[in-house]
């Protein structure tokens, strides 16, 4: 089933995740359609908070060619997709770092630099309960970050420069009124 993804100035964006204490068959469909929702809307991750629930779930799904870096070559060959952790934690993130464009599904027509650790080791729980470990790079990091971030309350845009807030900063404000005219009309 496609869920509503909840765009900017929609005050679950801002709320911390909760962990999760048992695997049910109810966190099972939701991460499901969590994916589903993810593929129709073309994107790459998705967080709990996205979908207007506080728990501390995320998809991500980085397609094999896109898992390439300059010369082709697949940067996380061994990394079964899609990737869904519950409760992700960083265990190690490298001192070497990239900036890159990304974009949010919360927030239509956005998109800006990010700075962010170029590889990162995290541990979560899968959907069989096991702990699962992986270190991932490239594309596939930064979108595991980016959806942790999501988990801690944290969006994209608080990344951002701040020239670049500023120069966003028409965009959010609509985003922000168009969020909150569709939660008055309860859309």
């Amino acid at each position: 089933m496609i869920l509503s993804v909840c765009t900017y100035g929609d005050p679950v964006l801002r709320e911390k995740s909760e962990p999760i204490d048992v695997i049910s068959d109810e966190l099972r469909a939701l991460a499901r359609d969590m994916l589903e929702t993810m593929y129709a809307e073309n994107g790459v991750g998705l967080a709990a908070q996205q979908v207007g629930k506080t728990m501390s779930l995320c998809v991500v799904d980085v397609p094999p060619d896109a898992d390439v870096d300059e010369e082709g070559l697949r940067e996380n060959p061994d990394v079964a997709m899609p990737l869904i952790l519950c409760n992700p934690k960083l265990v190690k993130a490298s001192e070497v770092t990239c900036s890159r464009e990304e974009g949010c599904l919360s927030f239509p027509g956005v998109y800006g630099n990010v700075i962010r650790p170029a590889r990162v080791t995290v541990s979560f729980m899968d959907l069989d309960g096991k702990v699962q470990e992986i270190d991932v790079q490239g594309l596939v990091a930064r979108a595991v970050q980016h959806e942790m971030d999501h988990l801690a309350g944290v969006v994209f845009v608080d990344r951002f420069s701040h020239v670049k807030k500023l120069a966003s900063s028409g965009k959010l404000k609509r985003l922000v009124r168009d969020t909150k005219e569709r939660m008055a009309q309860g859309s």
